[in-house]
């Protein structure tokens, strides 16, 4: 409930009466549910749960403090809107479809304000209990990378690594991975979002990992590059600078530095090592129930870090018709500096072929 109190004085700055709330991401920050379909309403002094019969008796166990609402084709929310809001309701203007928008304004009764992106205001902070299940979420991606280096080998497809994962991290209390598993071998190193194909891994070989898990609706997020044998000196040239560049951002990060701040000092170091043109997206980004949210890490990073936020750390290199390498930690912005949340290696690993 503190999260809803919290906004609930976003709203008398902003001079709302009510705010209604859609986007899954929003809608379990503030109520624990996790169903598919439902709307929460929060006004000056009580919360609402829209939604129809097939989830009213999930809200009432996931949603402790919540009316529900039953809505129906006959009993439509807008009505069960006008029934508990005057004055001014705020909406996602970044989620609601022009469709939607066009069908609330034209019953509610309440004048409809863009919220501009309050909630993602509160997201961006972590609590003590958020900051404990993205831990957790990591946790469990850490122990399936150690597990995956004792699969990988010549002859297994990048597919079926990216399947051994998934397996392992559900088998470890994951509900899911937080976004496609990215397994790029060889050549298709090159592609930053390469994500896991039929090709087969052969000796000589980087191989690019990009995964991360939900835990009870938190993301983790890391990329490790491993050798299969012995690779090029070229290649291992390219991971030594990754390397510092990933390490020398990572040690800038505190409160007060800006996203912008940070990629600049990874992308001058690779760009003094011969390689700028080849490191083409940005440094990081912010992680929570999304895998991509705010704060950027990228050269329009303009937002201040402070205590609380997680981000993640990932300069790479990528090179046509020859490989790539991407280092990645998630991170805990600290009251005077930071905490690594990764505990895998970083150092190049070796596998035997």
């Amino acid at each position: 409930m503190k999260r809803i109190e919290t906004l609930r004085h976003k709203m008398i700055e902003q001079k709302l009466d009510a705010v209604l709330v859609s986007k899954p991401e929003n809608r379990y920050y503030l109520s624990g549910f996790t169903g598919s379909t439902g709307t929460v309403l929060i006004t000056r002094d009580e919360q609402f749960f829209l939604t129809d019969f097939r989830y009213t008796s999930q809200v009432k166990q996931q949603c402790p403090g919540y009316q529900v609402i039953q809505i129906s084709q006959a009993d439509p929310i807008y009505q069960a809107i006008n029934q508990k809001v005057t004055g001014t309701i705020g909406f996602e203007d970044d989620f609601m479809t022009v469709e939607n928008y066009g069908l609330y304004s034209s019953k509610l009764e309440a004048e409809m304000v863009p919220m501009k992106r309050l909630l993602e205001d509160l997201r961006v902070i972590k609590d003590d209990e958020e900051i404990a299940l993205m831990k957790q979420a990591q946790a469990i991606a850490d122990l399936a990378f150690e597990h995956i280096l004792g699969f990988i080998r010549p002859g297994v497809t990048e597919i079926e690594v990216a399947n051994e994962l998934i397996r392992f991290m559900k088998s470890h209390g994951a509900s899911g991975e937080s976004f496609e598993i990215i397994v790029a071998s060889g050549v298709r190193g090159a592609m930053p979002h390469g994500v896991a194909s039929e090709k087969v891994i052969q000796p000589g070989e980087l191989v690019t990992l990009d995964f991360g898990c939900v835990y009870r609706g938190y993301c983790s997020d890391m990329t490790r590059t491993v050798a299969v044998g012995q690779v090029s000196d070229e290649l291992q040239s390219i991971y030594n600078i990754v390397l510092q560049a990933q390490e020398t951002a990572l040690a800038a990060v505190k409160p007060g530095v800006t996203g912008q701040q940070l990629d600049t000092i990874a992308r001058d170091m690779i760009t003094e090592a011969g390689y700028g043109d080849y490191f083409g997206h940005g440094l990081g980004h912010g992680v929570g129930l999304e895998i991509h949210e705010r704060p950027s890490i990228n050269q329009a990073g303009s937002e201040t870090l402070r205590p609380g936020m997680i981000i993640t750390d990932e300069p790479g290199i990528y090179i046509d018709n020859l490989g790539g390498v991407r280092i990645e930690d998630i991170i805990l912005v600290s009251e005077d500096g930071y905490e690594v949340l990764s505990s895998s290696p970083k150092e190049l690993i070796v596998l035997p072929t």
